[in-house]
Protein backbone atom coordinates (compact mmCIF):
# COMPACT_ATOMS: atom_id res chain seq x y z
CA UNK A 1 0.00 0.00 0.00
CA UNK A 2 1.41 3.86 -1.08
CA UNK A 3 1.80 6.08 2.24
CA UNK A 4 2.07 9.62 1.84
CA UNK A 5 3.51 11.99 4.19
CA UNK A 6 2.00 15.31 4.53
CA UNK A 7 5.48 17.87 4.74
CA UNK A 8 3.08 20.20 7.07
CA UNK A 9 2.16 18.00 10.03
CA UNK A 10 4.72 15.45 9.14
CA UNK A 11 1.54 12.80 9.30
CA UNK A 12 1.39 9.61 7.21
CA UNK A 13 -1.47 9.37 5.00
CA UNK A 14 -3.20 6.26 3.91
CA UNK A 15 -2.35 4.10 6.81
CA UNK A 16 -4.99 2.78 9.12
CA UNK A 17 -4.59 3.76 12.67
CA UNK A 18 -4.70 1.73 15.95
CA UNK A 19 -8.29 -0.31 16.13
CA UNK A 20 -9.95 1.43 18.94
CA UNK A 21 -10.39 -0.88 22.40
CA UNK A 22 -14.28 -2.30 22.78
CA UNK A 23 -15.36 0.20 25.50
CA UNK A 24 -14.92 3.08 23.07
CA UNK A 25 -16.47 0.95 19.89
CA UNK A 26 -19.45 0.66 22.38
CA UNK A 27 -19.34 4.50 23.62
CA UNK A 28 -19.12 4.99 19.72
CA UNK A 29 -22.24 2.51 18.66
CA UNK A 30 -24.33 4.21 21.74
CA UNK A 31 -23.76 7.91 20.60
CA UNK A 32 -24.69 7.29 17.32
CA UNK A 33 -27.88 4.80 17.69
CA UNK A 34 -28.78 5.41 21.31
CA UNK A 35 -32.50 5.82 19.60
CA UNK A 36 -32.64 2.39 18.74
CA UNK A 37 -30.91 1.07 21.69
CA UNK A 38 -33.95 3.19 23.59
CA UNK A 39 -36.40 1.61 21.38
CA UNK A 40 -35.41 -2.17 21.93
CA UNK A 41 -34.30 -1.65 25.60
CA UNK A 42 -37.91 -2.68 27.40
CA UNK A 43 -38.08 -5.73 25.08
CA UNK A 44 -34.76 -6.85 25.99
CA UNK A 45 -35.86 -6.28 30.01
CA UNK A 46 -38.75 -8.07 29.32
CA UNK A 47 -37.09 -11.10 28.05
CA UNK A 48 -34.44 -10.83 30.41
CA UNK A 49 -37.01 -11.17 33.04
CA UNK A 50 -38.99 -13.91 31.35
CA UNK A 51 -37.24 -15.54 29.47
CA UNK A 52 -33.55 -15.49 30.44
CA UNK A 53 -33.45 -15.42 34.45
CA UNK A 54 -35.77 -18.66 34.62
CA UNK A 55 -33.62 -20.33 32.53
CA UNK A 56 -30.45 -19.43 34.31
CA UNK A 57 -32.20 -20.02 37.61
CA UNK A 58 -33.86 -23.66 36.01
CA UNK A 59 -30.04 -24.57 35.09
CA UNK A 60 -28.97 -23.97 38.63
CA UNK A 61 -31.84 -25.98 40.12
CA UNK A 62 -30.50 -28.71 37.64
CA UNK A 63 -26.86 -28.59 39.27
CA UNK A 64 -29.10 -29.29 42.81
CA UNK A 65 -31.28 -32.06 44.82
CA UNK A 66 -33.82 -29.01 45.28
CA UNK A 67 -37.94 -30.32 45.74
CA UNK A 68 -40.45 -29.54 47.69
CA UNK A 69 -39.15 -30.57 51.21
CA UNK A 70 -35.58 -29.01 51.42
CA UNK A 71 -36.48 -25.16 49.35
CA UNK A 72 -37.56 -22.25 50.98
CA UNK A 73 -41.05 -21.54 52.30
CA UNK A 74 -43.39 -20.08 54.53
CA UNK A 75 -46.14 -21.85 56.49
CA UNK A 76 -47.80 -19.62 58.24
CA UNK A 77 -45.69 -17.27 60.35
CA UNK A 78 -42.37 -19.22 60.11
CA UNK A 79 -40.34 -19.54 57.02
CA UNK A 80 -38.02 -22.44 56.64
CA UNK A 81 -34.57 -21.64 54.66
CA UNK A 82 -33.39 -23.99 52.01
CA UNK A 83 -31.57 -26.73 53.01
CA UNK A 84 -30.89 -28.68 49.38
CA UNK A 85 -27.28 -28.65 48.30
CA UNK A 86 -25.00 -28.58 45.15
CA UNK A 87 -24.73 -31.80 43.25
CA UNK A 88 -23.09 -31.07 39.97
CA UNK A 89 -24.70 -33.08 37.23
CA UNK A 90 -25.98 -36.10 38.77
CA UNK A 91 -29.84 -34.98 37.92
CA UNK A 92 -28.64 -35.76 34.37
CA UNK A 93 -26.82 -38.50 34.82
CA UNK A 94 -29.58 -40.16 36.66
CA UNK A 95 -32.22 -39.28 34.27
CA UNK A 96 -30.61 -40.50 31.13
CA UNK A 97 -28.43 -43.33 32.50
CA UNK A 98 -29.68 -44.36 36.04
CA UNK A 99 -31.08 -47.60 36.93
CA UNK A 100 -34.34 -46.29 35.64
CA UNK A 101 -33.70 -44.24 32.76
CA UNK A 102 -36.07 -46.07 30.44
CA UNK A 103 -39.08 -45.90 32.33
CA UNK A 104 -38.43 -42.41 33.19
CA UNK A 105 -36.93 -40.97 30.25
CA UNK A 106 -36.19 -43.38 27.39
CA UNK A 107 -39.69 -44.50 27.20
CA UNK A 108 -41.18 -40.74 27.20
CA UNK A 109 -38.69 -39.54 24.54
CA UNK A 110 -39.24 -42.49 22.03
CA UNK A 111 -43.02 -41.75 22.76
CA UNK A 112 -42.37 -38.22 22.11
CA UNK A 113 -40.94 -38.44 18.68
CA UNK A 114 -42.76 -40.46 17.37
CA UNK A 115 -45.94 -38.64 18.46
CA UNK A 116 -44.42 -35.23 17.06
CA UNK A 117 -43.05 -37.36 13.82
CA UNK A 118 -46.70 -38.30 12.87
CA UNK A 119 -48.73 -35.15 13.94
CA UNK A 120 -46.38 -33.15 11.57
CA UNK A 121 -46.61 -35.60 8.64
CA UNK A 122 -50.19 -35.95 9.45
CA UNK A 123 -50.57 -31.56 9.57
CA UNK A 124 -48.39 -31.24 6.73
CA UNK A 125 -50.14 -33.55 4.74
CA UNK A 126 -53.67 -32.85 5.09
CA UNK A 127 -52.89 -29.03 5.25
CA UNK A 128 -51.49 -29.71 2.12
CA UNK A 129 -54.13 -31.26 0.51
CA UNK A 130 -56.92 -28.65 2.16
CA UNK A 131 -54.87 -25.72 0.62
CA UNK A 132 -54.70 -27.35 -2.77
CA UNK A 133 -58.72 -27.96 -2.92
CA UNK A 134 -58.68 -24.19 -1.27
CA UNK A 135 -56.87 -22.61 -3.95
CA UNK A 136 -59.06 -23.67 -7.03
CA UNK A 137 -62.30 -21.52 -7.74
CA UNK A 138 -64.72 -23.64 -5.89
CA UNK A 139 -68.13 -22.10 -5.00
CA UNK A 140 -68.40 -20.70 -1.61
CA UNK A 141 -64.57 -21.24 -1.16
CA UNK A 142 -64.42 -18.61 1.42
CA UNK A 143 -67.37 -20.33 3.82
CA UNK A 144 -65.57 -23.37 3.15
CA UNK A 145 -62.31 -21.46 4.56
CA UNK A 146 -63.62 -20.35 7.26
CA UNK A 147 -65.00 -23.61 8.82
CA UNK A 148 -61.87 -24.94 8.08
CA UNK A 149 -60.05 -22.41 10.43
CA UNK A 150 -62.56 -22.66 13.10
CA UNK A 151 -60.52 -25.35 15.12
CA UNK A 152 -57.79 -22.75 14.97
CA UNK A 153 -59.31 -20.22 16.52
CA UNK A 154 -61.33 -21.85 19.00
CA UNK A 155 -58.96 -21.89 22.43
CA UNK A 156 -57.20 -25.43 22.92
CA UNK A 157 -58.70 -26.05 25.92
CA UNK A 158 -62.42 -25.97 24.81
CA UNK A 159 -60.96 -27.82 21.68
CA UNK A 160 -59.79 -30.71 23.93
CA UNK A 161 -62.63 -30.92 26.80
CA UNK A 162 -65.17 -30.80 23.76
CA UNK A 163 -63.10 -33.96 22.01
CA UNK A 164 -62.75 -35.33 26.01
CA UNK A 165 -66.40 -35.94 26.09
CA UNK A 166 -66.76 -37.00 22.87
CA UNK A 167 -64.07 -40.07 23.86
CA UNK A 168 -66.04 -40.45 26.69
CA UNK A 169 -67.37 -44.50 27.57
CA UNK A 170 -70.64 -43.24 26.87
CA UNK A 171 -69.38 -39.96 24.26
CA UNK A 172 -70.80 -39.51 21.16
CA UNK A 173 -67.91 -41.55 19.12
CA UNK A 174 -68.58 -44.94 20.99
CA UNK A 175 -72.05 -44.44 21.08
CA UNK A 176 -72.01 -44.54 17.46
CA UNK A 177 -69.44 -47.19 16.76
CA UNK A 178 -71.85 -49.50 19.46
CA UNK A 179 -74.85 -48.46 16.85
CA UNK A 180 -72.97 -49.64 13.93
CA UNK A 181 -72.08 -52.88 16.08
CA UNK A 182 -68.39 -51.92 15.92
CA UNK A 183 -65.76 -52.28 19.04
CA UNK A 184 -65.32 -49.60 21.16
CA UNK A 185 -62.16 -48.50 22.45
CA UNK A 186 -61.36 -47.21 25.73
CA UNK A 187 -60.37 -43.65 24.46
CA UNK A 188 -58.79 -42.07 28.04
CA UNK A 189 -57.97 -45.84 29.41
CA UNK A 190 -55.99 -47.64 27.36
CA UNK A 191 -52.34 -46.38 26.40
CA UNK A 192 -52.77 -47.45 22.49
CA UNK A 193 -56.16 -45.44 22.25
CA UNK A 194 -54.59 -42.88 24.44
CA UNK A 195 -51.69 -42.72 21.99
CA UNK A 196 -54.25 -42.52 19.27
CA UNK A 197 -56.82 -39.94 20.79
CA UNK A 198 -53.77 -37.93 21.28
CA UNK A 199 -52.69 -37.42 18.07
CA UNK A 200 -56.18 -37.60 16.80
CA UNK A 201 -56.96 -34.22 18.75
CA UNK A 202 -53.80 -32.84 17.92
CA UNK A 203 -54.00 -33.60 14.19
CA UNK A 204 -57.06 -31.23 14.84
CA UNK A 205 -56.13 -28.50 16.56
CA UNK A 206 -52.87 -28.19 14.30
CA UNK A 207 -54.19 -28.68 10.60
CA UNK A 208 -55.90 -25.73 10.23
CA UNK A 209 -52.32 -23.24 10.55
CA UNK A 210 -50.37 -25.62 8.19
CA UNK A 211 -53.24 -25.47 5.63
CA UNK A 212 -53.76 -21.30 5.83
CA UNK A 213 -49.54 -21.38 5.81
CA UNK A 214 -49.71 -23.58 2.54
CA UNK A 215 -52.68 -21.43 0.84
CA UNK A 216 -50.64 -18.51 1.02
CA UNK A 217 -47.08 -20.26 -0.01
CA UNK A 218 -49.86 -21.45 -2.98
CA UNK A 219 -51.25 -18.08 -4.11
CA UNK A 220 -47.84 -16.88 -4.72
CA UNK A 221 -46.30 -19.21 -7.09
CA UNK A 222 -46.57 -18.05 -10.47
CA UNK A 223 -49.55 -19.00 -12.55
CA UNK A 224 -47.02 -18.84 -15.42
CA UNK A 225 -45.25 -21.60 -14.35
CA UNK A 226 -48.73 -23.69 -14.40
CA UNK A 227 -49.50 -22.84 -18.09
CA UNK A 228 -46.24 -23.36 -19.02
CA UNK A 229 -46.47 -26.92 -17.73
CA UNK A 230 -49.53 -27.93 -19.30
CA UNK A 231 -48.55 -26.29 -22.76
CA UNK A 232 -45.76 -28.98 -22.53
CA UNK A 233 -48.04 -31.95 -21.70
CA UNK A 234 -47.11 -32.28 -18.07
CA UNK A 235 -49.74 -34.46 -16.05
CA UNK A 236 -51.12 -33.06 -12.70
CA UNK A 237 -48.85 -35.48 -10.50
CA UNK A 238 -45.99 -33.62 -12.71
CA UNK A 239 -47.12 -30.07 -12.22
CA UNK A 240 -47.56 -30.43 -8.30
CA UNK A 241 -44.12 -32.12 -8.07
CA UNK A 242 -42.16 -30.03 -10.47
CA UNK A 243 -43.92 -26.63 -10.02
CA UNK A 244 -46.11 -26.89 -6.92
CA UNK A 245 -43.35 -28.73 -3.88
CA UNK A 246 -40.41 -26.30 -5.23
CA UNK A 247 -42.50 -23.31 -5.47
CA UNK A 248 -43.69 -24.25 -1.75
CA UNK A 249 -39.75 -25.42 -0.42
CA UNK A 250 -39.31 -22.32 1.57
CA UNK A 251 -42.92 -22.19 3.03
CA UNK A 252 -42.56 -25.66 3.94
CA UNK A 253 -39.36 -25.59 5.46
CA UNK A 254 -40.21 -22.98 7.47
CA UNK A 255 -43.95 -24.22 8.47
CA UNK A 256 -42.55 -27.91 9.15
CA UNK A 257 -39.80 -26.39 11.65
CA UNK A 258 -42.16 -24.47 13.83
CA UNK A 259 -44.53 -27.28 14.10
CA UNK A 260 -41.88 -29.82 14.56
CA UNK A 261 -40.85 -27.40 18.05
CA UNK A 262 -44.49 -26.72 18.55
CA UNK A 263 -45.51 -30.61 19.11
CA UNK A 264 -42.63 -31.78 20.52
CA UNK A 265 -43.37 -29.20 23.63
CA UNK A 266 -46.84 -29.44 23.12
CA UNK A 267 -48.21 -29.38 26.71
CA UNK A 268 -52.21 -28.35 26.50
CA UNK A 269 -53.50 -31.28 24.33
CA UNK A 270 -51.83 -34.66 26.45
CA UNK A 271 -52.19 -32.29 29.66
CA UNK A 272 -56.17 -31.48 29.45
CA UNK A 273 -57.00 -34.50 27.91
CA UNK A 274 -55.26 -36.88 30.36
CA UNK A 275 -53.99 -35.23 33.21
CA UNK A 276 -51.65 -37.35 35.38
CA UNK A 277 -54.01 -40.47 34.63
CA UNK A 278 -52.30 -41.78 31.64
CA UNK A 279 -48.20 -42.06 32.34
CA UNK A 280 -47.63 -43.35 29.41
CA UNK A 281 -48.95 -41.71 27.07
CA UNK A 282 -46.88 -38.26 28.55
CA UNK A 283 -44.61 -37.03 26.46
CA UNK A 284 -41.46 -34.94 27.54
CA UNK A 285 -43.18 -31.88 28.70
CA UNK A 286 -45.92 -33.09 30.49
CA UNK A 287 -43.77 -35.92 32.49
CA UNK A 288 -41.78 -33.03 33.32
CA UNK A 289 -44.55 -30.81 34.83
CA UNK A 290 -45.91 -34.52 36.54
CA UNK A 291 -42.59 -34.80 38.23
CA UNK A 292 -42.48 -30.83 39.26
CA UNK A 293 -45.88 -30.19 40.10
CA UNK A 294 -48.09 -33.52 39.99
CA UNK A 295 -45.98 -35.90 42.80
CA UNK A 296 -45.34 -35.81 45.95
CA UNK A 297 -42.61 -34.77 46.87
CA UNK A 298 -42.14 -32.41 43.86
CA UNK A 299 -38.96 -32.89 42.49
CA UNK A 300 -37.87 -29.47 41.25
CA UNK A 301 -34.46 -30.58 39.95
CA UNK A 302 -35.49 -33.58 37.77
CA UNK A 303 -38.17 -31.28 36.36
CA UNK A 304 -35.68 -28.73 35.66
CA UNK A 305 -33.14 -30.70 33.76
CA UNK A 306 -35.84 -32.35 32.21
CA UNK A 307 -36.39 -29.01 30.68
CA UNK A 308 -33.02 -28.29 29.95
CA UNK A 309 -32.54 -31.39 28.09
CA UNK A 310 -35.84 -30.54 25.77
CA UNK A 311 -34.13 -27.15 25.20
CA UNK A 312 -30.78 -28.86 24.37
CA UNK A 313 -32.29 -31.57 22.04
CA UNK A 314 -34.47 -28.69 20.27
CA UNK A 315 -31.26 -26.84 19.78
CA UNK A 316 -29.24 -29.85 18.16
CA UNK A 317 -31.90 -30.53 15.95
CA UNK A 318 -32.84 -27.32 14.51
CA UNK A 319 -28.67 -26.04 13.87
CA UNK A 320 -29.11 -30.03 11.98
CA UNK A 321 -32.25 -29.05 10.17
CA UNK A 322 -30.96 -25.97 8.95
CA UNK A 323 -27.63 -26.99 8.20
CA UNK A 324 -29.50 -29.88 5.93
CA UNK A 325 -31.53 -27.20 4.03
CA UNK A 326 -28.82 -24.97 3.65
CA UNK A 327 -26.76 -27.71 1.90
CA UNK A 328 -30.16 -29.09 -0.44
CA UNK A 329 -30.50 -24.97 -1.45
CA UNK A 330 -26.52 -24.95 -2.52
CA UNK A 331 -27.20 -28.52 -4.58
CA UNK A 332 -30.67 -26.65 -6.45
CA UNK A 333 -28.59 -23.71 -7.00
CA UNK A 334 -25.38 -25.81 -8.80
Amino acid sequence: MTVAIDRATGERRGERGPRPGLGQRLKHSYQKYWYAYAMIAPVVIVLGVLVLYPLVYGFYLTLTDANSLNTARTIGVNHIDATYKFIGLDNYKDILFGPTSYARFWSHFIWTIVWTAVCVALHYSIGLALALLLNQRLRGRTFYRLILILPWAVPTFVTVFGWRFMLADTGIINSALDALHLPTPLWLEDTFWQRFAAIMVNTWAGVPFMMVSLLGGLQSIDSSLYEAAEMDGASAWQRFRYVTLPGLRSVSSTVVLLGIIWTFNQFAVIFLLFGNTAPDAQILVTWAYYLGFGQQPRDFAQSAAYGILLLAILIVFTSFYRRWLNRNEQQLAI
